[in-house]
């Protein structure tokens, strides 16, 4: 029986606590605005400032419906299909609390017991999440078989059908826990082969595997809005730079009938890793299968650009999004005629390409940036060209998920 089934996919109203607005609009932009910004949302602390473990059911949680992670309301390696049943329904405009669980620490090549891998690193038992170790000790999982990511849902939204949008405003983050694992393993990450190269001291190795993992523990002070993270080495030595929290995983249900592995993203969404889809931005998502099917997971607390170790600092957090269904005129209106998943920040508008070839997937997000510049900015296609040649930047979001991902960032400024 999973530890936390008293806290089922419920509405979250007798788990809510005050707030100093209801609330949560969105601004003159387009873009969400988190409207509790005077009272954080991020990481509640005891009353010695301490951080608090956000265990499921614990701590604030500000939407309509709460969605923590169990063996019922989650999957363990695979993304949701169009055979996948929804865990929870809502409607258009409703605000989801969900709670997301980091693979890393209770993986096989991890030794499979959170509160043993943390524990070697300073962390005792009452700071390792209850889900993370009900996780670990009954969910099947096959190591090299399943893959890594522990998947939120799939949440039905009530109207979506294909051919709309599911609108996902990301309106805030709180971390779980204050510390987060960045991993290497043999054959992946962007120098399989080379990295690791055995070089690394004992304890950043899995105790007793045989899998070639390194495993890097970093602490994490601060909040979600303005943590920074603390990576140390050698002895008294640290790097620390900012945590920008956001979900590597943010998805509708795939319109297949096969298994969907977690790793590599798709036109579904699944595993983007665009490290710009931080608070206060919004996710666009063709609706493949009646009733979208939204699901989340592989929650970031900071990433680089190419992710090129294979994991980001990942950690596991509590987000509030919003989802809308749009169609028509207004889905025209938001991002054009889009083919697959679209960014937008206050400042950009972010068309995504995917392919197994990374320069494939540059082609294929130059062609998603024009078909947004054409039918969305109402720009001629060799106008579109020369502006993006000259005046958009084009990222390499991962090279790590066999699926490679480019994404282009367009500047509003540019268009007011």
């Amino acid at each position: 029986m999973p530890v936390v089934s008293a806290v089922s996919a419920i509405t979250a109203a007798e788990h809510r606590r005050p707030r100093p607005c209801e609330n949560l609009k969105g601004a003159g932009s387009g873009n969400p605005v988190d409207d509790r910004r005077g009272a954080p949302f991020c990481d509640p602390a005891d009353s010695q400032g301490a951080a608090l473990i956000l265990n499921p059911g614990r701590g604030r949680i500000d939407g309509d419906h709460y969605l923590p992670v169990t063996g019922e309301t989650s999957r363990w390696g695979w993304w949701p299909n169009r055979r996948s049943a929804p865990v929870m329904s809502v409607d258009s405009g409703a605000v989801l609390t969900v709670d997301t669980l980091s693979h890393e620490g209770i993986l096989e090549d991890q030794g499979r017991d959170p509160a043993a891998f943390f524990g070697a690193r300073g962390i005792d038992r009452s700071g390792v999440l209850d889900d993370a170790v009900e996780m670990a000790a009954d969910v099947p999982h096959t190591f090299g078989v399943d893959g890594p990511h522990v998947v939120t849902g799939p949440v039905e939204v009530r109207g979506a059908e294909p051919g709309d949008l599911l609108r996902v405003d990301v309106l805030g983050f709180a971390l779980r826990v204050p510390y987060g694992v960045t991993s290497n393993r043999h054959g992946l990450g962007a120098l399989p082969g080379e990295m690791p190269d055995g070089a690394e001291p004992a304890d950043t190795l899995t105790p007793g595997s045989g899998h070639g993992t390194v495993s890097v523990f970093t602490e994490v002070e601060g909040d979600a809005r303005a943590g920074t993270a603390v990576l140390r080495y050698g002895t008294g030595g640290a790097v620390r730079y900012p945590i920008a929290p956001f979900l590597g995983m943010m998805g509708v249900s795939a319109d297949v009938d096969e298994p969907v592995a977690t790793r590599p993203p798709g036109r579904h969404g699944g595993n983007l890793d665009i490290k710009h889809l931080v608070q206060g931005t919004t996710l666009y998502l063709p609706v493949q299968v009646p009733g979208a099917g939204f699901a989340v997971g592989d929650p970031h607390f900071a990433q680089g650009n190419g992710e090129v170790a294979l994991t980001a600092l990942e950690g596991s957090l509590r987000a509030d999004l919003r989802l809308s269904v749009l169609r028509g005129p207004e889905a025209r209106e938001a991002c054009g005629l889009i083919e697959n998943p679209f960014g937008e920040t206050d400042d950009h508008w972010i068309p995504v390409g995917l392919h197994a070839d990374l320069d494939e997937a540059m082609r294929e997000a130059v062609r998603e940036a024009l078909r947004f510049c054409e039918s969305r900015l109402g720009l001629p296609r060799h106008i579109a060209y020369a502006y993006l040649s000259c005046a958009a930047d084009f990222e390499v979001t991962q090279v790590v998920n066999e699926i490679k991902g480019v994404h282009c960032l367009i500047a509003k400024r540019d268009f007011r």
